[in-house]
């Protein structure tokens, strides 16, 4: 009994055996690609890796930081958004520099309005009553005359009848009379001038300093809004309102770098290509005017035609395409860029790593 048990196992295990060994020599259809490999168009070509970025006629896109730093308050665009050169993009807190550009400014007109008292003078109410001060002083003096007058001529009837003290008086009395009026004179002529000359220029000159100071404030308070340099569209916004930014961008944590607060590129109307020609190419890369290149999007079958730009006549240690942990290695290349229409039925963007080729006309 045990022995027929082993055989029928035994025979089992044969039967599955001959069962797999039939099912698996099945052949199989294999899956379609979801699309062609890469491969050149061109017989003789030069292969490099290119990143699409913005059409800009010098560099590359545009990286935008705060000349100033501060805590981000307002952000007045979205990432896609097409912008006019001047237009706001990201505000950061100015509270303290709009109060001191305020404070400045009251100066610079305070002291404006100093220097136009100073050139206003003489002021006719001030002359008025200088005026009025000398006839006063007119009177007192013709008033001090007369009594002394009045003395003298009745001591010279009858001599003895006025004191020589009594005359002394009087006469000491003209005396202080006549300074008084002369006082009153100098001072209308004095007010009658106006300001002196060296007053004014002083003034001026402090007027000039604190309206320099209100204008140097009031273009440290426009740095506080982050504006477009000219027409085009926002690639990238780094920070957000409460991030903390300064003239070095802002940190970012990921890459451990620092990424500039706003990163524009021009209407999308044309996009460029920067590819990277190997050191070794170079000697096969064809004359400017000959160039022909084909650039091929990566997981798809489409490829489009390339306008030669201008070739960045700078041969540079090769880094990561992505550019994000600055690695560099021992191959230098040389920036080659093109540009091509970006249609509406492509997607495209700037940032995409692509395939191109490149050969002689």
């Amino acid at each position: 009994m045990k022995r027929k048990l082993i055989f029928f196992i035994s025979l089992l295990g044969v039967m599955g055996a001959l069962l797999s060994a039939y099912l698996f020599s099945i052949p199989f259809k294999a899956e379609p690609p979801a699309f062609n490999p890469t491969q050149s168009p061109f017989k003789d070509t030069i292969y490099a890796n290119g990143i699409i970025e913005s059409d800009q006629s010098s560099g590359e896109n545009i990286n935008l930081n705060f000349e100033v730093t501060g805590v981000v308050n307002r952000i007045f665009i979205h990432e896609g958004d097409s912008v006019k050169k001047g237009d706001p993009l990201v505000a950061i807190d100015d509270t303290v520099q709009k109060n001191i550009t305020d404070e400045q400014r009251q100066q610079a007109a305070a002291a404006l309005g100093l220097l136009q008292e100073l050139k206003a003078q003489p002021r006719p109410e001030n002359l008025e009553v200088s005026k009025a001060q000398i006839e006063v002083n007119r009177a007192n003096l013709k008033l001090a005359q007369d009594q002394y007058d009045k003395l003298k001529g009745s001591e010279d009837l009858m001599t003895g009848s006025v004191s020589k003290d009594v005359l002394d008086n009087a006469l000491n009395a003209i005396h202080v009379a006549s300074a008084n009026l002369n006082l009153a004179q100098r001072q209308y002529d004095l007010i009658k001038a106006g300001a002196w000359s060296y007053d004014i220029q002083t003034q001026e000159k402090q007027y000039k300093a604190l309206s320099a100071a209100a204008e140097s404030s009031a273009a440290l308070l426009r740095k506080f809004t982050l504006k477009a340099p000219n027409d085009g569209v926002v690639l990238m916004i780094n920070v957000a309102e409460g991030s903390y930014v300064s003239g070095s961008g802002i940190y970012d944590t990921y890459t451990g770098s620092n990424l500039p607060a706003v990163v524009m590129g021009s209407k999308q109307e044309n996009l460029g290509v920067r590819c990277y020609i190997d050191e070794i190419l170079l000697n096969r890369l064809p004359a400017r005017d000959h160039i022909h290149a084909e650039m091929a999007i990566r997981g798809t079958n489409t490829r489009i035609p390339l306008e030669f730009v201008r070739i960045q006549p700078y041969v540079s240690p090769k880094i990561q395409l992505s550019d994000q942990r600055q690695e560099r290695v021992d191959v230098r290349v040389l920036p080659v860029i093109f540009r091509f229409a970006n249609k509406p039925d492509r997607t495209l963007y700037p940032g995409q790593l692509v395939d191109i080729y490149i050969k002689e006309k």
